[in-house]
């Protein structure tokens, strides 16, 4: 890879797989499918992670009182005009989507694959909301189709997954991705680089553990503190116990992170985008991610670097 040539982006670009795999653009819509999780009803605990509010990423047509193919068909109508595909991939996005009983959560998948021009599945879920029979369902209702999983990580941490009520461990999350790929299917993971108690080494660490897994894909997400949830009284709080994640600092971070990550995993994004009037901390200014790409791009060119420059292959099998 010449990685000072402009027309090279120096880490493994979804876009890119994507084109790759299905020969042209393909935009994923949002659904909200009416699921809740084990932190919120109970199972484990209740109250939901400490920093969790839906309002901040879901979209106008993700409704829970409106069925899945009215979502699909809205978030159809409003991307269509704009990006002139034809191609979606229906995306359980909102809450743990595999969060129910394997016929309700069967029902709900068959539904949206039956929706003109969805040609796939990517569901949001938890590590510990997995198991064989899913997965063998899930292989079976996409066959022939696209399908990824992506677990919510967060942090590679223990600790850190206690105080933010997470509500499951990290070893869990290795045990549900490996699972996930020995069944043949994508995987992906979410991670959020500034939690509280968690500084600049650990951030970097999370890009060593995680290169030691099987997964395809990867979004990285500051960590944001937003209005109305329990993160905002702890920052108010102890203020102390977050890394500062600046703009410049958190730039520094991702450049130094995707070095040691491995060159395969595919990277989707970089950041997390809540509406403006509900962000506490950071404040960057209502930057976008394709912002924040562009300028990783320049850094990265302007380091002379690249995804997985000091990359160790560390993996062993069945972490």
């Amino acid at each position: 890879m010449n990685i000072i040539d402009t027309n090279i982006i120096p880490w493994n670009d979804y876009s890119s797989y994507i084109k790759q795999v299905f020969g042209s653009r393909v935009q994923k819509i949002s659904i909200n499918a009416g699921f809740t999780c084990p932190n919120r009803d109970g199972s484990i605990g209740t109250g939901a992670c400490i920093y969790c509010t839906n309002k901040s990423f879901s979209p106008f047509y993700c409704n829970e009182k409106t069925s899945i193919k009215e979502q699909l068909e809205q978030g159809i109508a409003f991307f269509s005009p704009k990006y002139k595909t034809q191609k979606y991939l229906a995306y359980f996005q909102s809450f743990t989507n595999t969060y129910d009983k394997i016929d309700v959560l069967e029902q709900k998948y068959k539904e949206a694959l039956s929706v003109d021009g969805v040609k796939g599945l990517v569901i949001a879920t938890r590590p510990d909301c997995i198991d064989k029979e899913k997965l063998e369902m899930i292989k079976s209702v996409c066959k022939g189709k696209y399908i990824s999983i992506e677990y919510g990580a967060e942090s590679t941490i223990d600790k850190t997954l206690n105080f933010i009520n997470r509500g499951h461990t990290y070893q869990q999350t290795i045990d549900a991705v490996n699972q996930t790929y020995e069944m043949g299917i994508n995987c992906g993971l979410h991670l959020i680089l500034g939690l509280p108690g968690e500084n600049k080494k650990d951030f970097l660490n999370h890009a060593v553990q995680i290169s030691k897994l099987p997964i395809k894909t990867l979004k990285i997400h500051q960590m944001q503190v937003l209005k109305g949830t329990k993160l905002q009284k702890i920052y108010e709080q102890s203020p102390n116990l977050f890394y500062d994640i600046n703009l410049e600092n958190y730039l520094e971070i991702v450049v130094e992170f995707l070095e040691l990550l491995n060159p395969e995993i595919i990277i989707e994004r970089f950041t997390s985008e809540a509406p403006k009037d509900m962000i506490i901390y950071p404040d960057w200014q209502g930057k976008k991610n394709f912002e924040i790409s562009h300028i990783v791009q320049n850094k990265m060119r302007q380091k002379k670097t690249q995804q997985g420059k000091n990359f160790k292959n560390l993996t062993t099998s069945n972490l």
